[in-house]
């Protein structure tokens, strides 16, 4: 084996010597660790951490789900291996679940496939469609596998400028147009983790209709439509005329029904993408435990009223939030949906940068928030506040933001007010 550079050959022993391997070259520190690190000494110290960081439900999954697990589980039965695709009853549980809220049919046989979680999901299609050097599109900031699980795949990816104010479907044109070679997919995240902004019916209809006009996959990620603040419910891309030619759609249970440690989720659209998908998955894994989809599939096809329950929940969490810290000087915009708060780091603390800001007020608040930079370069600015303390813990939140920013001289309106919706 030949040194690069040179017609020296080397030894395996200095090949493993060598720093990290390709893929993992690719990927760049994980700006998380280091808030994670420092949360963790604090707790070890001995001091109480409210984390607002990570975005992970802290309410019990509801009782007739779980009852459910254990029945199943009971049987010996459901211990064997499970199939890769999804068993067929939570398929059509899935296909149920689009007919009643989206009106969209969906035939379970082959244009569904469940996954181990929404991101499980988008990964795996990633690597079934990928070709090395082909172009995707991802609104920037996002959740860190829209764009990693392409890079992982051996894609080169076109971060696309997303925030408050931004015309997304001009900004993926522009990209489109100046991209060489031309983009083979587009990613969408709506409502959107981190930013919780959100988008209508029209702006599906227009990027089908253009993507379509450009042989463009469309990958649309919708693991918060349950998670929403208004009388009008986030549709789905299939609800847009022509969508089944070219998008397919992710989902989750783990927001919808606070199920995130069960790791369940869906793919469902363009049939040629739901086979590619089954197919590589097949390769890959046998599926969920099957009491696991057994107990989702009675949540999907049972009683809904824990899904309005969660959402007044975190309606409830939003308002303690948001209009605390607006009375204690850091007004930011109340999301219409999800689980996240999208901070405009308070002007004074800008030049920290959002890594910086949040580890001060980790430091100085007891409150740990992610990093905006940590979603993509343009999430610089802000910080990501998730809503996964109860009432009285977000209450504690806001008083020790509070005498922080006292100490730190205050804040006004004007510094920290920012548009509340994207313009798509």
């Amino acid at each position: 084996m030949a040194a690069r550079g040179s017609g020296r050959r080397i030894s395996w022993i200095e090949r493993m010597k060598e720093p990290e391997f390709h893929r993992i070259r690719r990927l760049p520190p994980y700006v998380f660790a280091e808030v994670n690190r420092l949360k963790a000494a604090a707790r070890a110290a001995g001091r109480d951490i409210i984390d607002l960081g990570m975005g992970n439900p802290d309410s019990p999954t509801p009782k007739h789900i779980v009852d459910k697990l254990v029945e199943t589980v009971r049987d010996g039965k459901t211990h064997r291996y499970s199939t890769s695709r999804g068993i067929p009853g939570l398929r059509k549980a899935w296909a149920g679940y689009y007919e009643r809220r989206f009106g969209v049919r969906l035939d379970p046989e082959t244009q569904v496939c469940v996954t181990l979680g929404s991101k499980e999901g988008l990964a795996n299609l990633a690597q079934a469609i990928t070709a090395p050097g082909d172009t995707i599109l991802t609104p920037n900031p996002s959740y860190p596998i829209h764009p990693f699980g392409f890079i992982i795949a051996g894609a080169s990816i076109r971060h696309v400028p997303f925030g408050p104010g931004i015309d997304l479907m001009r900004e993926l044109a522009h990209a489109a147009e100046h991209s060489v070679p031309a983009p083979s997919m587009v990613v969408l995240n709506f409502p959107s983790n981190p930013t919780a902004l959100t988008c209508d019916l029209d702006f599906y209809k227009e990027m089908v209709a253009w993507a379509k006009a450009k042989e463009i996959w469309l990958l649309s990620d919708i693991a918060y439509a349950e998670i929403y603040f208004g009388d009008e419910p986030p549709p789905s891309i299939l609800q847009a005329p022509g969508a089944f030619d070219v998008a397919i759609e992710f989902g989750s249970l783990s927001k919808t029904y606070s199920m995130p440690g069960w790791r369940i989720g869906f793919a469902a659209g363009n049939t040629r993408l739901v086979s590619a998908l089954t197919r590589i998955k097949s390769y890959l894994d046998y599926g969920a435990f099957t009491p696991i989809q057994v107990a989702a599939t009675a949540a999907l096809n049972g009683p809904q009223d824990c899904v309005e329950g969660f959402r007044k929940l975190y309606r409830e969490r939003r308002d303690v939030l948001v209009d605390g810290l607006a009375k204690a000087g850091w007004p930011i915009p109340k999301p219409d949906a999800t689980m996240f708060c999208w901070a405009p780091v308070p002007k004074r603390f800008r030049h920290l940068g959002s890594l910086g800001f949040a580890k001060l007020l980790l430091e100085e608040a007891d409150v740990a928030v992610s990093p905006g930079i940590g979603f993509g370069e343009y999430g610089e600015g802000y910080v990501r506040m998730a809503l996964v303390e109860n009432k009285h813990r977000l209450r504690q939140a806001v008083r020790n933001i509070r005498a922080f920013l006292a100490r730190h001289g205050g804040e006004t309106a004007a510094d920290a007010a920012q548009p509340e919706k994207a313009v798509a």
